[in-house]
């Protein structure tokens, strides 16, 4: 039995909304789609607008109910209303009566008690993100690790030359930051087809500034790329390749500090009067600064000032051409120091400097949530609802991390049903239109490797299969597609092992192959809504669906007893069964249902 096939449902998919961009005042409608099994006999629609709660009255919606007309289930009963979106963000849900009683359905799901509005859905009204950004696929590349295109350099005083196949990663102490595999721009065009062919379409580059480490967070200017990558011709070779094959190509930017070898910070360092001075914080009476964690090669911005509003949508307008736009390094930090909290102000002041088109995802570790619909960031790098979650669902038996993404005590053991909760608390948390925007990842630079947290092929896969079909952006960074290793960031920074066949996962690659093809020939995949049908300890089943189908995913990291499919099927993905979900596992298995 499926336990959550009879609730009533609505998500925030065109499925459910009939404007996903509605402009301040417009009228939209909603739609909620209830089991006759549910016993709903009447359904209002609770908006807020302008403070004040207000209740609509929604009719059964009769072409949709009627299954002769729309191939919907004889079992389902829709209702729709109107409403408006009166404020930026209106908040809206579901009044349930039924013979049972009262019950309210939110972005957090079914409830029998009263809740705060923070779970409620949302219509936003503020400029939609770029269009593109709906259907990217993201491939993340740390440029010294990535590929090498011969060229010979001289190389600075800080760098320690590594053999790209015969030196392992240091993943901890001295050398770390200035260990130099010597990957560059051009590098990255050799194996474009490699990217391609993954059905990715957004490459997404690590800094590219120059710098005095191998990671380039501590930026020595803005005006120029690093020489070591071969400069702003290489970015522009770069470029041209990626968009000559339809594809699009985002930067790095850091907008909470810079590098202390900055000719901003250095202006500022060395004198008191300078304008510069302003753009950091000095103690006035030591002339110490503050810098990020007190790492004093990161001095911190200081978001008060002029010079800092002026400066840096300036850098981030002077790369648009060659970049279609930025991930936002310590997202979460920037603007904020003690009394000031000038993150959405400053996020919407980027979003309006670089205009429409130009997309602005934020990195984020823990709970984006309250910096997101705000006509600022489009989307975050989405660990708390998605990473951690699957990591804790999926991890090996044998896992030994000191930390989880920074939480002391490693990455707990959690069931099928502890992750579900973890992921719909986030996404309840958020609108519809900043999750499909937020990137939703299985690792990254900054974290171990997918491969080493579940220990297998066959988990990874699985988180994998979750990433591919889930709603959100999906995120790859370069090398787990080859099941590629490490325990930390620094440690997942391995070179790609173009020339080390022993460390290419093939079966691994075939899959990343097959299932992000899969997305890419799916429209349900990009921009179906949600409905969970399904949780067990190791167990999760969900369905996409659109106007024109839906598809049912099942996920399994163990296996369990067979469950039946809701109706017809028809075998997409992993399975020949049409009458029910197998058993066996770990696996990932996907259907599409008659209607």
């Amino acid at each position: 039995m499926l336990l959550f096939a009879g609730e009533p449902h609505h998500d925030g998919s065109a499925l459910y909304v009939s404007d996903l961009a509605p402009s301040l005042g417009s009228r939209v409608t909603v739609r909620l789609r209830a089991p006759r099994a549910a016993g709903v006999t009447a359904v209002h629609v609770r908006t807020v607008e302008d403070g004040e709660p207000r209740f609509t009255e929604a009719a059964v919606d009769e072409l949709r109910t009627s299954s002769d007309v729309t191939g919907y289930g004889p079992d389902d009963v829709w209702w729709r209303a109107e409403i408006t979106a009166v404020n930026p963000v209106t908040r809206y849900r579901f009044l349930l009566l039924t013979a049972r009683g009262q019950a309210w359905l939110t972005a957090g799901g079914l409830l029998a008690h009263d809740v705060t509005d923070d779970t409620d859905f949302r219509l936003v009204a503020h400029d939609a993100p770029p269009a593109w950004m709906a259907d990217a696929i993201v491939y993340q590349i740390f440029p010294d690790r990535f590929g090498r295109s011969g060229a010979s350099r001289p190389l600075p005083g800080w760098a320690l030359p590594r053999d790209w196949d015969r030196d392992p990663v240091i993943p901890s102490g001295p050398g770390t930051s200035q260990q130099f595999y010597g990957g560059d721009l051009d590098g990255v065009v050799r194996h474009l087809d490699h990217v391609q062919a993954l059905g990715v379409d957004t490459v997404y580059l690590t800094p590219i500034f120059p710098a005095r480490s191998n990671h380039r967070y501590d930026a020595a200017a803005f005006d120029r790329i690093d020489p070591l990558l071969g400069g702003e011709e290489a970015l522009r070779r770069l470029a041209d390749a990626v968009h000559e094959r339809g594809m699009r190509l985002l930067g790095d930017i850091t907008t909470n500090h810079c590098g202390d070898t900055h000719p901003w910070f250095t202006a500022a360092v060395s004198d008191v009067n300078a304008p510069e001075r302003e753009m950091f914080f000095f103690d006035p009476d030591t002339g110490d600064y503050e810098a990020w964690f007190g790492v004093k090669t990161l001095p911190k911005l200081n978001w008060r000032s002029d010079l800092v509003r002026s400066r840096v949508p300036a850098v981030l307008r002077r790369w648009l051409g060659p970049l279609d736009g930025w991930r936002v390094d310590v997202a979460n930090m920037t603007g904020r120091r003690g009394a000031d909290d000038l993150t959405h102000e400053v996020a919407a002041l980027l979003r309006r400097e670089l205009g429409p088109g130009v997309a602005l995802v934020a990195e984020h570790s823990h709970d984006a949530t309250g910096d997101l619909d705000r006509g600022g960031w489009h989307g975050t790098m989405n660990y708390g609802g998605f990473t951690r979650p699957v990591w804790t669902w999926l991890r090996g038996s044998g896992l030994d991390l000191a930390t989880f993404l920074g939480v002391p005590g490693g990455v707990p053991a959690r069931d099928g049903t502890a992750a579900l909760a973890t992921v719909r608390t986030f996404a309840a948390r958020m609108s519809w239109r900043s999750l499909v925007h937020s990137w939703q990842l299985l690792d990254s630079h900054d974290t171990p490797r997918i491969r080493t947290v579940t220990g297998s092929r066959a988990l990874h896969l699985v988180a994998l299969g979750l990433q591919a079909t889930l709603p959100g952006t999906p995120m790859v960074f370069a090398g787990s597609e080859f099941g590629l290793t490490g325990v930390n960031g620094e440690h997942a920074r391995t070179p790609m092992p173009w020339d080390r066949p022993a460390d290419q996962d093939l079966a691994t690659l075939a899959a990343y192959r097959e299932l992000f093809g899969l997305r890419r020939a799916e429209p349900a995949l990009r921009h179906g809504g949600l409905r969970w049908l399904h949780a067990d300890a190791d167990h999760l089943v969900f369905a996409r669906e659109s106007e024109a189908e839906t598809l049912l995913v099942s996920a399994r990291r163990a296996p369990g007893a067979p469950l039946p499919l809701p109706g017809p099927a028809v075998p997409v993905y992993n399975s020949s069964d049409t009458n029910a979900i197998p058993g066996d596992g770990p696996a990932l298995r996907i259907w599409r249902l008659a209607r």
